[in-house]
């Protein structure tokens, strides 16, 4: 990754100004950057950011992927009526929304590989809870692996 790659993902993971970083991440046409930027992202500061990288154009399935696992997908692999119960209203929104996009491999490409590191044992157990759980949720994605920098 070149600086000036480096340069704008530091400015937009530390700009206070949201809608400022949403236009900006609309306007994206790299798929590694979007990638970079929501590894990196503190899902702490809501979803309205990783909504726009999900609206991009240019949204990888591998990134879609990144963004269900570290948004607390396996909650919803794990228990949907949890999910539907809960109260946390943006968030079911949200990975309900990822979900339906990845099962339906609604991403342009699909060339940024993503592994959701779970143990054999937790596969194991989705599975017996749920037999119809879909393979691509659980599973690495297709596409090249990427080392993704902490910025």
């Amino acid at each position: 990754m070149e600086n000036k790659d480096i340069s704008l993902l530091e400015e937009l993971l530390y700009n206070t100004n949201k809608e400022d970083t949403i236009s900006r991440i609309k306007n994206i046409d790299n798929p590694i950057i979007l990638h970079y930027f929501a590894a990196n992202y503190n899902w702490n500061s809501g979803f309205d950011i990783p909504n726009a990288i999900l609206e991009n154009k240019d949204c990888d399935l591998g990134t879609g992927l990144l963004m269900f696992h570290y948004a607390d997908g396996y909650r919803l692999l794990e228990s949907q009526e949890e999910v539907s119960n809960s109260p946390l209203q943006e968030w079911k929104v949200f990975i309900l929304k990822l979900q339906n996009k990845i099962m339906n491999l609604e991403f342009k490409t699909q060339n940024i590989s993503f592994s959701p590191e779970l143990t054999k044992i937790q596969i194991f157990k989705l599975k017996k809870s749920n037999p119809s759980i879909s393979d691509i949720l659980i599973n690495e994605s297709p596409g090249n692996i990427i080392d993704i920098p902490k910025i």
